[in-house]
C-alpha cells in the first residue's frame, strides 16, 4: 500500500536564519508581540456547528452542521459596540459581545450532504487565489468485500465550492474505495493540482482546479504510468494474456531497485529538490496507510509524474533521508507558496528557536534509529494542517507545545492557562488562552480542545467539548 503527497513548492534557496519573507514585513510583523487577544469572553452564544477553520487569507469562517449535511460559511468582523453612559468598563462590554454574531457575519448554508452521504467534517482545502473551497462526503464505511484491514466505502463525492456565495462549481466521485479524508491525509493540493489516493485500487489521481471551477482529470498513476499503457496491453492482449504483470508504479520501484543494486554505487544525483513535477510516496502495509504509525515498516520514494521515474528510494530508518528531512524541511512540508501569511509558518529550516527544539528532541532520544524513524514516521505530511497566525510564529514568542501548536489537532484540556511568552523577554507572560468554564477542579470527565486562529487578527476561539456536555466556545480577542 502507499500514500502520497505533493511536498514542494517553489525552490527557495534561503539559509536557516534568513528572513522571511522579506524584512520590511517582519519588522512589521514584531508589532505582534504587543497585539495580542488578551482578553477572553467566555461561553458564548453561537450556533451548535463544528467550526472546521479559518482560511489562510482570513476571510472566511467555514464550519459543518451537527448531521454533517450542510456547510456553513461566516464572514469574520470586528467587534462593533457602542454605550451610552458614565460606566462603561470591561466587563460591562463583555456581558453586552457574548453573541456569535457580534464577531461573524453569516454568508450562506448550503445543504451538500443526503441521506446516506454525510460530510467530512475533518477536511477542507482551500484555494486562496480563486477562493474555492474544496469539501467531502462519503457514505458510511463498510467492511464487506474490503481489502483485509482496509474499509471500503461506497461513494466518496469531492465538491469545488465559490467560497463567496456557495457556487458549487463542481464534483467528482470515487465509488466502492477508499480515501482516508481525516485531516485531509489522503488529498493534497499544490497551487491548482491535486492529487487524490485511492487506498482500496493503489492509484493516484491527478486534477487540475480549472479558473472556470472544473475539476479535470490530468492523469492517474498506479496500474498504469504512461497515458496509453493500458492501451499498448490491450493491442498486445494475446502475448499478455498469460501473464500477471505488477502494477506501473510497483513496477518503477522495483526496477530503481534492481538498477542501483546493480550499480553498488550512490547516485549523487538522486537527492532532488521536489516541486510540480514530483510527488513523495510512502509504501507500506495496509494498516500504515489508515492508521499512521512508525510502527509499521515503510519505504520512501520520489517519483517523476513527467518521465514515469522513481528518483530516489529510502527505507524508514535512512539516516540520509533524516538529514534531508533536518535541513530542508519546508521543502517536505510546503504546499502552495502564494499565500504571504503561510511563509511564516515556523520550522526547524526557518526558525532557529524551533532547531534548538529538534536538537533537544534529538539528544534526549534513547537510541538514533529510534529517533530517526519516529521521525520519517510524520511524512508524508498533511496539507493546510498548520496554523500561519504570528503567535505560532517562534520567534516572536514561547509555549507548550504539548498544549497549544499550529498543527490542527484536538487537544487535552487543561485547568491551567496556556501562557504565551514573550521570545524577546524571557520571563514575560504576553497573554493567556484559558479553555472552558471555571469549573473548580472537581469535574474529572475527559475534555478535549480545539483552537481556530485568524492567520492575522488578534481573535482566537477556544472550543471545548466533554462527554455528555454542551460544547463551550470562548473568544479571545484584543480589546
Amino acid at each position: 500500500m502507499f500514500r502520497i503527497t505533493n511536498v514542494a513548492a517553489r525552490v527557495f534557496k534561503r539559509q536557516i536564519h534568513a528572513p522571511r519573507p522579506g524584512a520590511c514585513i517582519n519588522f512589521v510583523r514584531q508589532f505582534y508581540e504587543n497585539l495580542v487577544p488578551g482578553s477572553t469572553i467566555c461561553d458564548i452564544d453561537c450556533p451548535d456547528h463544528s467550526f472546521r477553520k479559518f482560511t489562510d487569507d482570513g476571510q472566511y469562517l467555514v464550519s459543518v452542521s451537527r448531521n454533517m449535511q450542510d456547510i456553513i460559511v461566516f464572514r469574520p468582523k470586528w467587534l462593533s459596540y457602542s454605550f451610552r453612559g458614565e460606566n462603561c468598563d470591561h466587563q460591562t462590554l463583555t456581558q453586552k459581545a457574548k453573541k456569535f454574531d457580534s464577531f461573524f457575519t453569516h454568508l450562506y448554508s448550503i445543504s451538500l450532504g443526503s441521506s446516506n452521504e454525510f460530510i467530512c467534517k475533518e477536511f477542507f482545502l482551500y484555494l486562496e487565489n480563486h477562493q474555492f473551497g474544496l469539501f467531502a462526503t462519503s457514505t458510511t464505511q463498510t467492511h464487506e468485500g474490503a481489502i483485509h484491514g482496509l474499509p471500503s466505502i461506497d461513494k466518496i463525492t469531492f465538491h469545488l465550492v465559490r467560497l463567496n456565495d456557495g457556487v458549487v462549481m463542481d464534483e467528482k466521485s470515487f465509488c466502492n474505495d477508499y480515501v482516508n479524508l481525516v485531516h485531509n491525509t489522503g488529498v493534497f493540493l499544490y497551487e491548482n493540482l491535486l492529487c487524490i489516493l485511492s487506498l482500496r485500487h493503489q492509484t493516484i489521481h491527478i486534477l487540475q482546479v480549472r479558473d472556470s471551477g472544473n475539476l479535470f482529470d490530468v492523469r492517474s498513476i498506479g496500474p498504469f504510468c504512461l497515458e496509453d499503457d493500458e492501451l499498448f496491453l490491450n493491442s498486445n492482449s494475446q502475448v499478455t494474456e498469460a501473464n500477471s504483470f505488477i502494477s506501473g508504479i510497483k513496477q518503477r520501484l522495483l526496477s530503481f531497485i534492481f538498477r542501483k543494486a546493480w550499480n553498488e554505487e550512490p547516485d549523487p544525483s538522486l537527492v532532488q529538490f521536489l516541486d510540480r513535477q514530483h510527488l513523495l510516496l510512502k509504501f507500506g502495509s495496509t494498516d500504515g496507510g489508515v492508521r499512521n504509525s512508525d510502527h509499521h515498516p515503510a519505504f520512501f520514494a520520489v517519483y517523476n509524474m513527467e518521465t514515469t521515474e522513481i528518483v530516489a528510494f529510502y527505507q524508514n530508518s535512512s539516516e540520509e533521508l533524516y538529514s534531508l528531512f533536518e535541513r530542508f524541511y519546508d521543502y517536505f512540508h510546503a504546499g502552495s507558496r502564494e499565500s504571504v501569511h503561510a511563509n511564516f509558518i515556523s520550522s526547524h529550516s526557518n526558525n532557529i528557536h524551533a532547531l534548538e527544539q529538534l536538537q533537544s528532541m534529538k539528544s534526549k532520544a534513547s537510541g538514533f534509529s529510534q529517533y530517526v524513524k519516529k521521525m520519517l514516521g510524520t511524512l508524508p505530511y498533511t496539507c493546510q494542517s498548520q496554523s500561519p497566525s504570528p503567535y505560532f510564529d517562534l520567534s516572536l514568542f514561547r509555549y507548550d507545545e504539548k498544549l497549544i501548536s499550529s498543527t490542527d489537532r484536538h487537544r487535552h484540556s487543561t485547568d491551567h492557562p496556556i501562557k504565551f511568552i514573550s521570545r524577546r523577554q524571557p520571563n514575560v507572560p504576553k497573554f493567556k488562552i484559558k479553555t472552558g468554564l471555571d469549573t473548580g477542579g472537581a469535574d474529572n470527565r475527559v475534555k478535549r480542545s480545539s483552537f481556530l486562529f485568524h492567520p492575522y487578527w488578534p481573535l482566537v476561539l477556544s472550543i471545548q467539548q466533554t462527554y455528555m456536555q454542551p460544547t463551550v466556545v470562548n473568544i479571545h480577542l484584543r480589546l
